[in-house]
């Protein structure tokens, strides 16, 4: 199934799955989807998230003292795609869990679940010959990450192998929130724009109304994934998914806070206890 990005701009959330455990993670996929996501990033903690900042670093600790593996996180997005059939759901993972599973192995099993595709973050373009053929085969989505520092070049490269959209890095450095946008963005996107006709979503440092709403400018959607982990860790085990969706709603706007409280109350009761 295409992933859907026809809001303007779309929102896509990233979760550290297992935290603070797999069944609150579940809760918080659903109430993210049912604010207002478009497509959600299913994170696989890892002991070296090197591409991230101090937050999502917490937020893989955790997880990963739950014993969160990644073939729970393929079960969890088979879960959530059983309740909420036409979520965007992604893979977004470090390369080793990958290969310690097995590509062909990975492929078939995020297949199976119904995931959409995957999103490798420390796979270059230049080494993904043997993923690219293996998702290829099983009709899975491959994006990739672009940054401002990469020549046309490469970005023609990373957009020609891309599918379902391409993730444009905001800034060099780590994932976490910021006070602005980075410049290098628009002008990032720009360049993009002559190479693919694909969605492009912005990511690293989205985490207030004013900075989803710049993007909303120039790109097709934006990222949000350090605001939402450290939302979770705040609210805790009980609030985490009326919170994560409070945050969704006041990102796309108020005019859907009413009807997406109701939403986050709803799966607060139906959650299991921590």
């Amino acid at each position: 199934m295409p992933l859907n990005f026809n809001a303007k701009p779309s929102l896509v959330a990233y979760v550290t799955c297992g935290d603070p455990d797999l069944a609150t993670t579940r809760d918080i996929v659903l109430a993210a989807t049912d604010a207002g996501a478009q497509v959600v990033e299913l994170g696989v903690p890892f002991s070296d998230p090197v591409a991230d900042g101090p937050v999502i670093q917490r937020a893989s600790e955790r997880a990963l003292r739950n014993g969160t593996t990644l073939v729970q996180v393929l079960e969890l997005a088979r879960e959530v795609r059983k309740q909420r059939p036409k979520a965007g759901l992604i893979v977004f993972s470090y390369l080793n869990p990958v290969l310690r599973l097995g590509l062909s192995r990975f492929c078939a099993a995020a297949a199976d679940a119904g995931v959409d595709g995957a999103l490798i973050t420390d796979l270059t373009v230049e080494e993904a010959g043997d993923y690219l053929r293996a998702m290829r085969a099983r009709g899975l989505a491959t994006v990739f990450l672009a940054a401002p520092t990469s020549t046309d070049q490469r970005l023609k490269r990373i957009a020609d192998v891309s599918r379902g959209f391409v993730y444009a890095v905001s800034r060099t450095g780590v994932t976490g929130t910021r006070e602005e946008v980075a410049a290098d963005a628009r002008e990032l996107v720009r360049r993009l724009r002559k190479f693919t006709r694909l969605p492009i979503a912005v990511g690293f440092g989205i985490s207030t109304p004013a900075q989803f709403a710049e993007v909303g400018e120039f790109a097709d959607a934006a990222v949000v994934g350090s605001a939402i982990v450290q939302a979770i860790e705040q609210a805790g085990c009980e609030r985490a998914p009326q919170a994560v969706a409070e945050l969704i709603t006041s990102l796309r706007g108020a005019r859907q806070r009413k009807k997406h409280s109701a939403i986050s109350t709803q799966h607060s009761a139906k959650r299991s206890s921590c």
